[in-house]
């Protein structure tokens, strides 16, 4: 991996391919938003940056000190991407599905976000999941100045545990902000901690996970690959299951790899952006 400073604006390559558009877009994050010029703002762990990409490489504004404690493990620039991209290419269906989604990047999101956002995810659309985000940020998030403009960090377990659902109504979210509070509540007070679900395996945190209100297996497995990085996840939604019906090959070799939620991504983007 090479990093070049250029007045805190880092450019780093030769840690595969970085697509921010894909990356960004891919329904795996919701608090990145597109630029004008075609970089992205976002706030991570309450630290707001903008990111953008060159010729593969990831560029973002930040110091040498800040990427190496949050950006390149966000980013999880250690990880060979384009080795686990050459392993989908097995036939035609998958070559096409990973030269166009080749530069994506499974984010190490902050689990507690994780969470609610994909308990926000259901049965809704990106557009609106967004939003939906964006309100419960400006309302209940710690504000942050970035380039001379507002932004919020995502607000803490416990300051979402003292609410009621219908505190928070604002946000417009309907039967799932019991469900936002149910979950803060849990990690408040302690009884669920993330901290064990990591060191748990896959199908052992899934049933843990699962016994919260409101999280049923494809929010299960969004959070445990977008949350906890458990990277053998393999999340089933609508898309998914069009992906089954226009590949012919066998997808169980893929939900069955240790990259299985790679390989969903693969999977998905291609069929959401091509096969609608």
């Amino acid at each position: 991996m090479q990093i070049t400073d250029n007045n805190s604006y880092l450019t780093i390559q030769g840690c595969s391919p970085f697509s921010a558009e894909q990356t960004f877009s891919c329904g795996q994050c919701f608090r990145w938003t597109a630029q004008p010029d075609g970089s992205w703002v976002g706030v991570v762990r309450g630290r707001a940056a903008r990111v953008r990409d060159s010729g593969g490489a990831l560029c973002i504004s930040s110091s040498r000190a800040e990427f190496d404690a949050l950006w390149s493990d966000y980013f999880d620039c250690a990880a060979d991407y384009a080795a686990v991209c050459r392993s989908f290419a097995v036939d035609d269906f998958t070559a096409k599905a990973a030269a166009f989604g080749s530069g994506i990047r499974i984010l190490r999101q902050e689990p507690w976000e994780a969470l609610c956002t994909f308990l926000i995810s259901q049965c809704n659309n990106i557009p609106r999941i967004t939003a939906i985000v964006e309100r419960l940020c400006t309302g209940w998030g710690d504000p942050l100045s970035f380039e001379g403009q507002q932004l919020h960090a995502f607000p803490s377990p416990d300051r979402l545990a003292a609410l009621s659902p219908e505190a928070l109504a604002p946000l417009r979210a309907g039967y799932r902000a019991p469900y936002l509070t149910a979950a803060a509540q849990a990690v408040a007070s302690g009884k669920l901690s993330f901290s064990a679900l990591r060191k748990m395996s896959t199908p052992d945190a899934r049933r843990q996970i699962m016994q919260l209100p409101g999280v049923g297996r494809k929010v299960a497995d969004c959070f445990l690959l977008f949350g906890l990085h458990k990277l053998d996840a393999f999340p089933v939604d609508t898309w998914m299951k069009k992906a089954a019906v226009y590949y012919s090959g066998d997808m169980q070799r893929f939900a069955d790899s240790p990259y299985a939620g790679i390989y969903q991504q693969y999977f998905f983007y291609y069929v959401r952006e091509n096969c609608r």
